[in-house]
């Protein structure tokens, strides 16, 4: 930095030294550091000099710098406590850190570009060493359009939600020709989407919107990833006493239970039939708050409250492993649903 004396300057260009250069496996001697600021930052110290600034660091809180330490026996017959393997605790661990990445490389939404730049910035997070973790993970690539606009997306929502104040927004379908585009409402022009924002959450490597749209008093769900043209209004959000499902507050585990793959709508109270052999999937998509009756002969009955077109989508993917059971009238939605599947595919 321009204009700070170079003796003051030390002490920032050790502790960047052992930010860059170490971490618990990988220890410096005074001797390394000293090589160090004199490649990097084109500086020359004597060992004095390191010594008394790496003893200052130890004894600064804010800054996790670690040594080890023993007792010596000098000439004299006098001790001393002598510092050596000196390396910076990093903020976060290495398998914290890869669990981070790991979640954004998973990520179906956030754009490539994007995402290497920010497994970038994290990287700096850890020493140089930490790459070489990194270096066999990749992503499986997909073939999906980009919304580029997503970090601005979260970034306004995420004021209007601390700020309680309402959004507007148009919402995208993808058309033949892979592009994002508004839909239109009676006049063609983009429809524009009164919002009160409640919560932003990731579910199935997406991010959603839970809201209200205004025009309604119900909750609803929108892919962030989908959203154009967002814009933060200054007009306060709907009140929670206002949207029925909000009296209470938002319960979020029951909501992304009943949601679970975030269609909008009512949840109602389902009953199916599985095998033992399918528990892990039910408990993956529908927690623990679930009533199970045991059918005997490995047959289970697993009652639900959720989405019905949630739980349409789910009961369709998993084929003939569940079978609906209640209530009678979405039991024959459900089957009208497999005739017309069976005949539309010949099956």
């Amino acid at each position: 930095m321009a204009g700070i004396p170079a003796k003051k300057m030390m002490i920032l260009n050790i502790l960047e030294v052992l930010k860059h250069h170490s971490d618990d496996d990988h220890r410096l001697t005074q001797k390394d550091i000293i090589s160090y600021l004199q490649n990097d930052y084109n500086m020359s110290a004597d060992r004095k000099a390191i010594k008394r600034n790496l003893l200052n660091l130890l004894d600064c809180d804010e800054y996790q710098v670690e040594c080890d330490s023993e007792e010596r026996q000098m000439a004299n017959g006098e001790t001393e406590i002598v510092c050596s393997d000196w390396y910076l605790l990093h903020d976060f661990t290495v398998p914290e850190l890869r669990l981070i990445i790991d979640s954004l490389l998973f990520s179906r939404q956030i754009p490539s570009q994007q995402k290497h730049q920010l497994i970038e910035k994290l990287e700096k997070l850890q020493s140089e060493y930490f790459k070489s973790h990194m270096r066999h993970i990749e992503p499986m690539p997909h073939k999906e359009p980009e919304n580029k606009d997503l970090f601005y997306t979260i970034e306004i929502l995420d004021e209007a939600i601390i700020e309680s104040r309402q959004v507007s927004f148009e919402y995208g379908a993808y058309g033949a020709d892979l592009v994002l585009h508004s839909k239109l409402d009676e006049d063609g022009k983009p429809r524009r989407y009164l919002i009160n924002p409640v919560q932003i959450v990731a579910s199935n490597g997406r991010y959603y919107l839970i809201c209200n749209n205004d025009r309604y008093d119900n909750l609803a769900n929108y892919r962030l990833d989908k959203i154009l043209n967002i814009e933060k209004l200054e007009t306060p959000r709907k009140k929670n006493e206002a949207i029925p499902e909000l009296k209470n507050g938002l319960s979020l585990p029951q909501h992304m239970a009943e949601h679970i793959y975030m269609f909008s709508g009512e949840s109602t109270k389902v009953g199916f039939e599985t095998t033992t052999a399918h528990m892990g999937d039910v408990v993956d998509w529908f927690g623990s708050d679930i009533r199970i009756e045991d059918l005997g002969e490995d047959r289970l009955r697993i009652f639900v409250m959720v989405n019905k077109d949630a739980m349409r989508h789910w009961v369709l993917q998993y084929g003939k492993a569940v079978k609906v059971v209640s209530p009678a009238s979405f039991v024959q939605e459900i089957e009208e649903d497999i005739r017309e599947l069976a005949k539309k595919y010949r099956i």
